[in-house]
């Protein structure tokens, strides 16, 4: 791009079909501190509405006529048309995805997200701006014991091109964490890489679980397996967004990231117990920080694992789900499941509450999961 502008410039505009006949077109632009804290302002406006467009303000639709805090940017730094669209369409979807969410009982009455630059790489006319974003939602009318907030923590690549005045036009936002399920993430996941298999070719099926409410009565036996299940939701909720550094971090190595590396440390922090072995034989499990079994980190070799095992069992329905109970989804229903989630916390009106990797999440409820993956098949284990 910067070659091709360099010679645009040379040739006169008979060489500009990117450019309006006869506009200036200025060098490529740098970027200084205040472009880059412009940068910073206009991702923190895309995903603060983002996130604006799942909160119930108590006034109904309202909420839908405010102007997007994207719209306030212009001049130097500013969104372009296409990346306007876009964020309208996925201001819909998330406002779609709102309407189910209160079907199921479930809504937010505050929110905050903040964004912080991480790098700014410029090459010519194009930047590429990695940013964190840091999103915290309240629960409307909290009873009881129920979690106060949800959160997560994600992580962005945005592009900027320079125009040919050498403005700064936004068009494009790209999730770079490996995981799925962020609250206020429009996008939907990638497929999903089929399993790779041990030696035994075939391995126990898990059974689907339901998403319907009411769920039939399935407590809990807390005493009955001598887990320490307030010791695993302890765990994943010290640990949810500051990864333990005695074990790898498997975020941005693809394959559904740090997922199930981050459940497996949980239910061990309960007192599951290593089975020693070869790592690609998913009858084993175990996990340090030198080594890990496929069933420690995969997600299917997880189910695999565990239900051979007898560590777990399927649960009929999602809702049925208390602490230290595992989910896990199949985003696309190609057989192969995508991602691993452990419960935290459960509300007195039955509600399950989950925290995850690769999107870093607390807290979340069942609920909410279900809304944003309607169609989605899911699969409840009890610990």
């Amino acid at each position: 791009m910067a070659t091709a502008a360099a010679a645009s410039v040379v040739a006169g505009a008979a060489l500009l079909p990117n450019w309006s006949a006869g506009a200036a077109v200025v060098d490529d632009p740098t970027v200084d501190a205040a472009t880059k804290a412009t940068f910073q302002k206009l991702a923190d406006a895309v995903f603060t509405d983002r996130t604006n467009a799942l909160v119930d303000d108590g006034k109904g639709d309202r909420r839908h006529g405010r102007h997007p805090l994207t719209s306030g940017f212009s001049g130097k730094v500013r969104m372009s048309g296409t990346q306007s669209r876009h964020e309208d369409s996925a201001l819909s979807e998330l406002r779609s995805r709102k309407s189910r969410l209160q079907k199921l009982g479930e809504r937010y009455s505050a929110a905050t997200t903040s964004v912080t630059l991480n790098a700014t790489r410029v090459k010519g006319r194009n930047a590429k701006v990695d940013v964190t974003e840091t999103t915290t939602l309240t629960y409307e009318k909290v009873k009881g014991t129920e979690p106060k907030n949800t959160g997560f923590q994600a992580h962005h690549e945005l592009t900027f091109k320079a125009d040919r005045q050498g403005n700064w036009q936004l068009t494009g936002i790209r999730d770079t964490d490996d995981g799925y399920l962020a609250v206020n993430q429009p996008a939907e996941p990638p497929a999903a890489t089929p399993p790779q298999t041990g030696d035994d070719d075939s391995p126990p099926d898990a059974t689907r679980s339901a998403t319907t409410q009411p769920a039939p009565a399935d407590p809990k036996n807390f005493s009955a397996s001598g887990y320490d299940y307030k010791a695993m939701a302890a765990y994943a909720q010290k640990y949810w967004n500051n990864y333990n550094a005695e074990y790898p971090d498997f975020s941005g190595h693809g394959a559904g990231g740090d997922c199930t590396n981050f459940v497996s440390q949980a239910l061990k922090a309960g007192g599951w117990a290593h089975v020693p072995g070869y790592t690609y034989d998913w009858h084993k499990w175990f996990g340090n920080s030198e080594l890990q079994s496929d069933s420690f980190v995969g997600v299917n070799e997880f189910s695999w694992f565990a239900l051979s095992s007898k560590r777990v069992t399927s649960l009929a329905n999602v809702y049925q789900m208390d602490v230290g109970d595992v989910l896990q989804m199949d985003f696309d229903k190609d057989g192969s499941k995508d991602h691993s989630m452990i419960v935290t916390s459960r509300s007195a009106q039955g509600v399950p509450y989950l925290t995850y990797h690769s999107t870093n999440t607390y807290n979340r409820s069942v609920a909410s999961i279900i809304a944003s993956y309607p169609t989605a098949a899911y699969y409840a284990y009890r610990t």
